[in-house]
């Protein structure tokens, strides 16, 4: 079980990039991504989100990648000495030979500064090992971000079984109360009903009366589809794919059951064990919309 909830990191490093990846999870119904990146990883955005997209199925992402080009790889300087060349060539005309190193230190600090004669050129990185190297980070950050929702995931299993267990008892309990109350209740109705009609009641219509007022507040259905879910959210419960659709209709499906044991019995014990189930159920629907 994997809860929706995590964070995933990953760093990576090439002689000229630096990537950062992190991944961020919440619930979400679906799979919701964003992806903030700078322009350069704007053509592996779709590989980025296939990338992701198999190892995880649900939840609200966002993803950041950060790139960082190293100055010294990424820029090169150019120096048209053929210009420069030229130039002191012409200065030194009509000079004395031995006055062209005095020119050169008086002009180069100036030829530094103009654009004609050094310029500095960002060099094209290479598109593949960059790419390779974004996907790569973001493999890893998916990796670590399952990882901590696998962890998270162990704990809400743990609460799960444990209200698991409290719904048995709670139904365990419920089932025979309701057999002596349903045993306790005919012998109380037909003494009543012999008090109030003496003589003028027949076997048979005494049987058909109460046949009709137990089989209205019958709940034995229900309860019997109660343990059917309850075995089915055992076995949801120790499944490794995403069961989080599965687990929110399976207890919708619960409380509809407890909701018409609730509706058909007018018993005060049977009412409090109805909100003692709402309650549990309540516990589990708050956590699963948190499983993947």
């Amino acid at each position: 079980m994997k809860s929706m909830t995590g964070f995933g990191k990953a760093t990576l490093e090439s002689e000229i990039y630096l990537i950062d990846v992190e991944i961020k999870s919440v619930n979400h119904r679906f799979l919701d991504m964003q992806i903030r990146a700078p322009r350069q990883i704007n053509p592996f955005e779709l590989t980025i989100r296939q990338e992701i997209k198999e190892n995880i199925q649900r939840g609200r992402l966002e993803v950041f990648v950060n790139l960082k080009e190293k100055a010294s790889a990424t820029k090169e300087v150019v120096v048209q000495w053929p210009l420069i060349n030229s130039l002191l060539a012409e200065l030194a005309v009509g000079m004395p030979e031995s006055s062209s190193e005095k020119i050169l230190k008086k002009v180069l600090p100036t030829l530094v500064t103009q654009d004609a004669y050094i310029t500095i050129e960002e060099q094209q990185g290479n598109v593949e090992e960059l790419e390779n190297l974004v996907i790569t980070a973001v493999k890893q950050a998916a990796t670590n971000l399952n990882q901590s929702r696998a962890q998270e995931g162990q704990g809400i299993q743990a609460v799960l079984e444990e209200n698991r267990q409290m719904l048995l008892e709670v139904i365990n309990n419920l089932a025979t109360f309701n057999e002596s109350y349903e045993a306790d209740f005919q012998q109380r109705f037909e003494s009543k009903l012999r008090q109030w009609l003496g003589d003028k009641v027949t076997e048979d219509r005494l049987l058909t009366e109460i046949a009709l007022l137990i089989e209205r507040g019958d709940i034995h259905e229900e309860l019997d589809r109660l343990n059917i879910h309850l075995q089915s959210l055992a076995q949801m419960l120790e499944k490794t794919t995403p069961i989080g659709r599965e687990l929110d209709f399976l207890i919708q499906e619960m409380n509809r059951e407890v909701n018409t044991i609730g509706s058909k019995s007018t018993n005060i014990e049977i009412k409090n064990m109805v909100v003692q189930l709402k309650t549990i159920l309540e516990k589990i629907r708050e956590q699963i919309q948190n499983v993947e």
